[in-house]
């Protein structure tokens, strides 16, 4: 009696790992397991990198935009997974469980922690990383598209500009973001104002679940649909699609950005900016990047950029500056009339002219060691307070701020709709960054700079909670340490991200992955193991 085709090429696959794996047992026994889990067969020699082959660190650093968690003193994952289809990503789960070895998945490499190629808490630990699984098909006529996790959000912007100069989709500024893992934060962007984030625009999505299994939004239920969507990565299932919905864009699209430094008025503008960014057309959306810069003089001073995009054509932006918020001074020579993929490259910090092909490469521009925080303001900073975070800023070496600001859409859409809760009567998000060149002996100072910062800020911020951006990791908020996590010590951080939305977040963890398979430092953990049965009562 003949063999099954299955059998046969499993057991070629056998062979052919085991000589490619023989120095790693763990490895091979990855390898081999995934064999028998998939009918799609993965090709050992190119799906797999291990730290004695030199394209191993080429490969983790490709992604990885924070260089603090690649320095050798870092740990290292046992070896990456390179999945080439969504039963390979089924696979990696079943095997990475039935042999007790602790997964981190990357879709983007933008963690700012490093928590999706990186663990502090458990070791070994393998990387499944996502990016060879970036198909992106977009239907006009159903006004959506569907986006493998691994596709940057540039590639789908420039498959949706394609298709259409009139459809688009709100999501972030930076072009190499992974979709898969941008989405489960919330995804902000230039469009947020009118039409909310990205996770308010998912229709559908595909993901493996802690059993291995691909479910879609009808079979993983509203619960599970609700939490991936803004309530951060890995920690219910690895997500492989995101079916999203376009939104109307304009066929001209006006950008500017408006520099202002201390000198030229900066505190007062800014205060005045503070009082109208969340209450302008929500066509507009006037971020301000606060950085410290040379006067000419040999002496530092802060800079102020008003970094913009709208929704329409010139003359009808100067209108509503001139009525809302005359005291920039906008003048048609600030300001550039584009198209809608055109306002993605510019306010992504691309040079004029370049083609939007380069959207395809997936590569940031943005590499360095840093550390941020981030806080949500809803009364204004007074003059006297930013004067005071002025001098606090021009201490630091290369310090940034990027003031985002809400109203509109975000304003309209309740706390509750996603995970993602910092809604109405927040008038903007801040973002602190430091960056620095070196290694790690220049890190400690830094450091402390920006939670000096931090502490600064608190009488000016959001309170009880003081709330935070899940997309913007801050592990001094708190960390998980293994598998038995600690609710309590959870709460902490998780009520600063979710607010109220945290105990829903870990009801539905508790519900679809009981023994907490999917976790980091800061994953969403299940209820206590005394109240678990009390949770499954109420199915």
């Amino acid at each position: 009696m003949a063999c099954p085709k299955f059998s046969i090429l499993s057991l070629l696959f056998i062979l052919v790992s085991a000589s490619v794996t023989a120095s790693d047992p763990i490895l091979e026994k990855f390898s081999q397991c995934v064999s028998l889990n998939t009918e799609i067969l993965v090709p050992v020699a190119t799906a797999f990198y291990t730290p004695n082959t030199t394209s191993f660190n080429t490969f983790l650093q490709s992604s990885a935009q924070n260089l603090r968690y690649l320095v050798p003193s870092q740990p290292k994952p046992e070896f990456i997974f390179t999945p080439l289809h969504d039963t390979h990503v089924q696979a990696a789960v079943i095997c990475s469980k039935q042999l007790g070895i602790h997964m981190r998945v990357r879709s983007g490499g933008h963690d700012y922690e490093g928590l999706s190629y990186v663990s502090q808490m458990e070791n070994p630990f393998v990387l499944v990383d996502l990016a060879r699984l970036r198909g992106v098909k977009v239907d006009i006529d159903d006004n959506s598209a569907w986006a493998q996790a691994g596709a940057t959000i540039g590639e789908l912007y420039y498959r949706i500009s394609q298709k259409s100069k009139t459809h688009g989709f709100p999501a972030g500024l930076c072009t190499s973001l992974g979709v898969g893992g941008h989405i489960t934060g919330g995804a902000y962007g230039p469009m947020m104002r009118k039409y909310g984030l990205g996770a308010d625009n998912i229709i559908d999505a595909r993901i493996v679940d802690v059993n291995g299994r691909i479910l879609d939004r009808e079979s993983m239920g509203e619960d599970l649909f609700w939490a991936i969507r803004g309530g951060g990565g890995a920690s219910f299932g690895i997500i492989l699609w995101w079916k999203v919905r376009l939104v109307p864009v304009p066929s001209t699209v006006t950008v500017f950005t408006v520099p202002r430094t201390l000198e030229q008025g900066a505190t007062k503008l800014l205060y005045r900016w503070q009082q109208v960014a969340d209450k302008l057309d929500e066509d507009l959306f006037i971020r301000v990047i606060i950085s410290v810069n040379d006067n000419g003089k040999g002496k530092k001073t802060v800079g102020a950029a008003f970094n913009s995009v709208f929704l329409g054509g010139v003359d009808r932006v100067l209108h509503i500056m001139g009525d809302s918020f005359p005291e920039l001074g906008l003048t048609r020579k600030d300001c550039t009339e584009t198209s809608w993929i055109g306002s993605v490259l510019y306010i992504g910090g691309f040079p004029s002219g370049t083609p939007p092909e380069i959207l395809l490469q997936g590569k940031s521009t943005f590499k360095n060691y840093f550390k941020a925080k981030s806080d949500f303001v809803k009364e204004p900073i007074p003059e006297k307070a930013l004067e005071g975070l002025w001098k606090r800023l021009m201490e630091e070496e290369s310090p940034l701020m990027i003031w985002n600001p809400y109203g509109g859409m975000m304003s309209k859409i309740s706390d509750s709709e996603i995970p993602f809760p910092h809604r109405k009567g927040n008038i903007f998000k801040i973002q602190y960054l430091t960056t620095w060149q070196g290694e790690e002996k220049n890190t400690t100072n830094h450091m402390e700079w920006i939670r000096r910062l931090y502490n600064y800020m608190a009488p000016y911020v959001s309170m009880f909670p003081r709330t935070a951006y899940v997309n913007y990791r801050d592990l001094d908020l708190g960390v998980n340490k293994g598998i038995n996590a600690s609710f309590i010590k959870a709460s902490v951080w998780g009520v600063k991200y979710f607010k109220d939305n945290f105990n829903r977040l870990v009801h539905v963890k508790t519900k679809v992955d009981p023994d907490n398979f999917f976790r980091h430092e800061q994953s969403i953990p299940p209820f206590p193991q005394l109240l678990k049965g009390a949770v499954q009562g109420l199915e």
